[in-house]
């Protein structure tokens, strides 16, 4: 930990405490679920009663929520061990910070490297064992960019599957709550807990929770996937190594008796500029009074992040409002004829921290955010390493 610096708040007496609470249960009565008794962090934008939640910004110093999110909550009910809050980036808008009061989360492959983000100490804390699963939020990528970067899984659920009661917002339209875990099955375990309906999040889906474990282990044989290459091979150009890896997980997919199809979608620069104006628009609507009020007391990345916002007009609002519905729809008719869609997740393994610009946000369009913007869910997980060692992933 004192190397990548995944905790801003590590709970060690409090964790350990209720370790034995656990084991002590676990032997009389045997475990309340699968979670009972496992070692999880929280990214520091999940309320936790009586202990602070800050978004990793100097705005939120001292702040301690009264109550815990509905996802803290429930974690709590299935008996898993909260070992601290993580880093992530200022209110989850994305980094690397430098000027935050903590330090900015590493990757515990190469500690140069970027961890990824939003949700940079749940994929550090996660990928070195830390902890064996971490909740992070998605709005463009947040989950996802993380688990690539880190080597683990980590999936963005359906929009409306886990209540976001209690968690600081970014974007009403593109928030989502998901874990990262080792394994997709791990995934499947944590989703299981938080998932569900809650009737004080609007935009909490009413809708049954299914086994995400069923079938896990029935394979592929006879799946229709569809690869959307033209995200990484013609609309950004992908590394040699990351093109590599997506063929050798499509031939593994079609070895295993999948049959693969070629599926085009819209450019990603269409979904890019339906999500940077919404979600632009949404972060400033949310952190105006304190950008007008208190600008000094906000990172140099967020402010660069977040204040154009203050430029959308209604118009393009609306324009791009009406503009998701239309790729929700183009996107959602690519699964006609599959089951699952396929692309990678990033364009080369984890960047050097010090080497990455804020103006890279508004500049090529990264492959994670077509699916916030679809609002269906994806899942990021290992398919290969890069020749200096660093993990390389896809999306399914």
């Amino acid at each position: 930990e004192d190397r990548v610096s995944s905790f801003i708040l590590l709970l060690a007496d409090q964790a350990r405490a209720a370790a034995r609470a656990a084991d002590e249960e676990i032997r009389k009565s045997g475990p309340r679920s699968p979670m009972h008794g496992i070692p999880i962090g929280l990214k520091d934008i999940y309320d936790t009663a009586g202990i602070a939640t800050t978004g990793h910004s100097r705005r939120m110093l001292g702040r301690i929520p009264p109550a815990d999110s509905v996802c803290t909550q429930k974690l709590g009910e299935a008996g898993s061990i909260l070992l601290g809050k993580l880093a992530t980036h200022e209110f989850a808008t994305g980094g690397p910070s430098f000027d935050l009061p903590w330090p900015a989360a590493r990757n515990p492959w190469r500690l140069d490297r970027f961890p990824g983000g939003s949700s940079s100490g749940s994929g550090s804390a996660v990928a070195c064992g830390e902890v064996l699963g971490a909740l992070g939020s998605d709005t463009g990528g947040s989950i996802r960019l993380p688990a690539a970067f880190c080597g683990t899984a980590g999936i963005k659920p359906t929009y409306g599957r886990v209540s976001k009661r209690g968690v600081l917002p970014l974007s009403w339209t593109f928030d989502n709550c998901g874990p990262l875990a080792w394994t997709a099955e791990d995934c499947a375990i944590m989703l299981q807990a938080v998932a569900g309906y809650d009737p004080q999040d609007p935009c909490s889906a009413d809708v049954p929770v299914p086994d995400f474990r069923a079938g896990i282990n029935d394979g592929v044989k006879g799946l229709r996937i569809g690869i959307v290459r033209h995200f990484y091979e013609s609309d950004r150009p992908a590394s040699k190594e990351a093109v590599a890896a997506m063929d050798a997980a499509i031939s593994v997919l079609r070895g295993l008796g999948a049959e693969i199809r070629e599926v085009t979608l819209p450019p990603l620069a269409d979904y890019q500029a339906c999500f940077r104006i919404i979600a632009l628009a949404e972060a400033f609507s949310i952190h105006e009074e304190d950008l007008k009020s208190r600008p000094q007391d906000c990172g140099e990345v967020f402010r660069y992040r977040v204040m154009p916002g203050a430029l959308v007009t209604s118009a393009d609002y609306v324009a791009a409002q009406r503009q998701l519905r239309k790729l929700v729809a183009r996107t959602l008719a690519a699964f006609d004829g599959v089951d699952a869609l396929v692309t990678a997740t990033t364009f080369a393994g984890a960047p050097v921290i010090r080497s990455m610009r804020s103006e890279a946000n508004f500049a090529d369009p990264p492959l994670t955010p077509p699916f916030n913007v679809a609002q269906c869910p994806a899942i990021a997980i290992c398919n290969g390493y890069t020749s200096d060692g660093m993990p390389l992933s896809m999306q399914i």
